[in-house]
């Protein structure tokens, strides 16, 4: 039988998909392109390269090898781009550590993921002075700042971030390897049990930057992001690589903005400064900037926004067209790099009122080049494409983890059936729109039927004195479960509705059929607030303990 592989040249080169080589295009061709820091600090990607050589080079003399793990505890800033390169360049890994978690959690986190070295801005000493004492393997700490401020701690830093590049060469050749080298580390936040680590390869970050250059970069008018784009993220750089989108913005060379820690005005304040056309963060964090007096001085009307890390509502949504913002959802989860999907709107999609388009824009959307995702029952056969079969969403992509850090049986659930296991419920409709009505542990079973926490969300958002909601299942002895909606109202609001009012809204859906019957069941309960995640979704494992024990 002969062999039909393609013959290997002895001197031809294999070019391993490695992160150092997402550098080439914008060295080549932006090297005078900006990268921005707050109101700090800006330089051009040739500055970017030098600081990386620098980073990396500094490392390596402190003693870090191929293999070595360095965790990065900082906001959103160039020192993060500059880790995101520098540390996988040399064969290390980068850990992002979750710095919302618990000072327990995160102590977890560093030993489990054996950091040798720690990289840690000034506020977030007090948490490693909690427990530096029980850190076993880190042997080299250092300081970043901000500014020329003091900082007296008992944690013994080795230098300072600053003054650690300056003595260190801008000049370095970063070797090749086995791409399937891993290059990441990061953790899950925990909602059940201890967090889990995530990791990914160089290869599988490659693969994932350039399936998201052409899933953002080809749509015909809606949701692209191109080399004309001045990119900011407001989706921390711990929490998944923020999406992967620093490396993507990083292979077009574009503008980048960071903006360090956040606060709605000087979020606002950069995207109007600096002209900002790209950005992505969870609905918690737009919210937010929606209530900002600031904002309705501002021409948002260049603003493409991606909308992730939990569902949009349609209230939501409306507002950001309603402002001329150009905002979509995108889909995915730790465990996938992140992105699987993306709701880009054909041009007959377009044409559309703004309260359609929002019906779309809300969706989980399509799957993106090389996504293979599927909506199937416990069979693993696929549901129905109508928009009302119902099933879990599972995927294969060549930027998946492999797995969980050190946790084999959590491993070999993650990818029963040679898939990866979601967790979310979906429906999907002839086009091949995904649309998540729930997560597998969200969904309320009630008289039989299953009933969407997410579609009754949207639902009641659309009340115009609910600030935010959130629906969980209430023990029944009769029905199974019933929904309870947490509900809190807009602080300006003079006469709050009444339980009876935001239910009658829920009654005129069940009148029309859109939604089951069964959700006339829905008891409503005011809260002060709605518990979110340390990455800003809604928590309803502690919604749960809070509201039903």
């Amino acid at each position: 039988m002969s062999d039909h592989r393609i013959p290997r040249t002895e001197s031809a080169y294999t070019y391993p998909l490695l992160i150092k080589n997402l550098l080439n295009c914008p060295l080549v061709n932006c090297p005078e392109q900006e990268i921005v820091y707050r109101d700090q600090l800006r330089f051009n990607y040739r500055t970017l390269h030098e600081r990386i050589c620098r980073l990396a080079n500094a490392l390596i003399e402190m003693g870090v090898k191929q293999g070595d793990t360095v965790a990065m505890m900082d906001w959103d800033s160039h020192r993060y781009l500059e880790c995101f390169f520098a540390v996988p360049m040399i064969g290390a890994v980068l850990h992002t550590v979750n710095v919302k978690l618990s000072p327990e959690q995160i102590l977890f986190t560093i030993d489990h993921a054996e950091d040798d070295v720690l990289l840690m801005h000034s506020d977030f000493v007090p948490i490693v002075e909690q427990i530096k004492g029980r850190i076993d393997t880190v042997r080299h700490y250092i300081l970043l700042k901000d500014g020329d401020e003091e900082v007296d701690s008992l944690v013994p830093f080795s230098d300072e971030y600053e003054n650690w590049l300056d003595k260190a060469s801008t000049f370095a050749e970063f070797p090749d390897f086995d791409e399937n080298t891993r290059a990441t580390t990061f953790y899950t936040t925990g909602t059940t049990g201890l967090p889990k680590g995530v990791y990914f390869s160089h290869r599988q970050l490659v693969l994932h930057t350039m399936g998201v250059l052409a899933a953002l970069g080809t749509p015909q008018h809606q949701g692209r992001m191109h080399q004309g784009d001045v990119y900011m993220p407001i989706t921390p750089m711990f929490h998944v690589h923020a999406w992967g989108l620093p490396y993507v913005a990083t292979a077009l060379g574009v503008k980048q903005v960071y903006p360090g820690r956040y606060s709605p005005e000087m979020l606002l304040e950069l995207i109007d400064r600096e002209q900002v056309t790209f950005s992505h963060c969870v609905p918690t964090i737009l919210h937010m900037l929606f209530k900002s007096p600031k904002i309705d001085q501002l021409d948002l009307s260049r603003w493409k926004v991606l909308i992730g890390g939990s569902a949009m509502s349609k209230t939501l949504c409306l507002e950001g067209l309603q402002r001329g913002i150009d905002i979509f959802t995108g889909y995915g989860m730790s465990e996938t790099c992140p992105i699987l999907s993306l709701a880009h709107l054909d041009a007959e999609m377009l044409e559309l009122g703004d309260e359609e388009q929002a019906e779309i824009r809300c969706k989980t959307g399509r799957p993106m080049p090389l996504v293979d995702l599927r909506v199937v029952n416990e069979q693993l056969e696929d549901v129905v494409a109508d928009s009302q079969s119902s099933g879990e969403i599972v995927v294969r992509a060549p930027w998946l983890t492999q797995g969980y850090l050190k946790d084999k049986r959590n491993s070999e659930n993650l990818w029963q059936g040679g898939y990866l296991h979601t967790g979310d419920v979906a429906t999907c409709d002839g086009k091949g729109y995904v649309k998540i009505t729930d997560r597998t542990k969200d969904v309320i079973k009630s008289g039989g039927e299953w009933i969407s926490s997410l579609e009754l969300e949207d639902i009641l958002s659309h009340h115009p004195a609910v600030a935010e909601v959130a629906v969980i299942g209430q023990p029944d002895e009769k029905w199974g479960e019933r929904p309870l909606a947490l509900v809190v109202i807009h602080g300006e609001i003079e006469q709050p509705p009444g339980k009876k009012e935001l239910l009658a809204l829920l009654h005129e859906y069940t009148d029309t059929g859109v939604i089951s019957k069964q959700v006339i069941l829905t008891r409503v309960k005011f809260v002060g607030a709605i518990d979110k995640t340390s990455v800003g979704k809604v928590d309803k494992k502690t919604l749960r303990q809070k509201h039903l024990s």
